[in-house]
């Protein structure tokens, strides 16, 4: 879409801001990266030096103080534009940062932030295990209370940013008789006896961004590093979740336009028959259909922006959107590389890493068919209550 009045000029100067910082510093550096398996950890204190970081973390501890995910919103899509899904910076700011500003007392505030804003500090939030995926109350993490401290044991597994951070929020069971109740959320610091890092996963898609595996061997983590009411970690939970699965909304739908533009460009000059490719009644239908829903669905996300800007972004809403554009980015790239036929599958065309990198957006932050549980318990439909 090109006029989305959710947008202001502030928002469009931010936007040529992050562009030349990732010309400059992501996209010369980003073909290395995939083949590491991670970014370096100058691209993230440049990012930070450069206020791209934790935008809504207070002055006080270093940040700009912006409440205004609008912000978010712009970084997010042009990272995806560039194809950058290396640099874990939304993951940082928009999913594990949040806990800590919000829930963080002064002391844990003072400790942490000011090197999560410049990008020294980098986040990861551990909740995938093994055996529990989307149902977090499945959990087997444990935490026993021993007074002044917890000791931490167990395992998690498919954690972005794993690699690289310094701060890991660790849901674990910290009562296994009290339920949801029972969940709590551990701040765990790089070097604590016991923390190891398992290795850096192997996956089809978003090959620069580290995901790995997490160990926790009776880890000491102090009552200090105690994130919130320690009843309350699975509440926590729900509550952060739905900015993640909004994120992630943003960068499916913008991958979606981004792959609707490269199959334009291609119909439009590669000829069949005599002529533009473009010109066959399927192909023509085909970018109709698209244009459309794109069009209606961005204008559904950009609404739940606002919303979540006024404090009225509901977990229903919020899987809404990140179920909608997940599975239009999936099916509006799988349609884009068909038009790009053989060339569609060679490594050289971008089409085909797209149709790799996009595959997990169904299963992340929410697989679609959690997504659909939640929304149908959203309008009553809750299989815990029908008899």
């Amino acid at each position: 879409m090109s006029d989305r009045p959710i947008l202001t000029e502030e928002h469009e100067a931010f936007r040529r801001t992050v562009r030349s910082f990732i010309e400059k510093e992501v996209a010369p550096h980003h073909a290395q990266w995939e083949q590491d398996g991670q970014v370096s950890r100058e691209v993230w204190t440049k990012a930070g030096a450069q206020g791209l970081l934790c935008f809504d973390v207070d002055e006080a501890y270093g940040g700009p103080g912006v409440r205004d995910f609008r912000y978010n919103l712009v970084l997010a899509e042009e990272m995806t534009k560039a194809g950058a899904h290396g640099p874990g910076f939304p993951v940082h700011t928009d999913i594990i940062v949040p806990y800590l500003s919000s829930l963080g007392t002064d002391e844990q505030k003072q400790r942490w932030l000011t090197g999560c804003v410049s990008g020294e500090t980098i986040t990861a939030i551990a909740m995938t295990e093994p055996g529990a995926g989307s149902d977090l109350q499945g959990i087997r993490t444990s935490a026993v209370d021993k007074g002044d401290h917890y000791v931490l044991n167990g395992s998690k597994t498919f954690i972005s940013n794993g690699i690289l951070s310094d701060l890991v929020i660790v849901v674990a069971r910290t009562d296994p008789d009290a339920g949801h109740q029972g969940i709590s959320l551990l701040v765990v610091e790089r070097g604590m006896e016991g923390f190891e890092r398992g290795r850096n996963l192997d996956k089809i898609g978003l090959k620069a961004q580290d995901t790995s595996e997490l160990f926790f061997d009776n880890v000491k983590v102090p009552k200090a590093n105690v994130l919130g009411d320690p009843t309350r970690g699975f509440y926590y939970l729900t509550q952060f979740l739905a900015e993640e699965r909004l994120i992630t909304a943003c960068q499916c739908i913008t991958n979606a336009q981004i792959a609707y533009d490269l199959a334009y460009d291609y119909i439009t000059n590669r000829r069949v028959f005599g002529r533009p490719l473009g010109a066959l009644q399927n192909a023509r239908f085909k970018m109709a259909e698209m244009r459309a829903q794109i069009d209606v669905l961005q204008t559904f996300i950009d609404h739940c922006v606002t919303q979540h800007n006024a404090g009225k972004l509901t977990p229903q809403m919020a899987a809404e959107g990140k179920l909608l554009a997940s599975e239009l980015e999936g099916r509006v790239v799988d349609d884009c590389l068909q038009m790009h036929g053989g060339a569609g599958y060679m490594e050289e065309f971008r089409i085909s890493r797209m149709f790799t990198d996009a595959r997990v957006s169904r299963i992340y932050a929410g697989a679609s068919e959690v997504m659909k549980e939640i929304i149908a318990r959203g309008v009553g439909l809750d299989d815990r209550k029908m008899k």
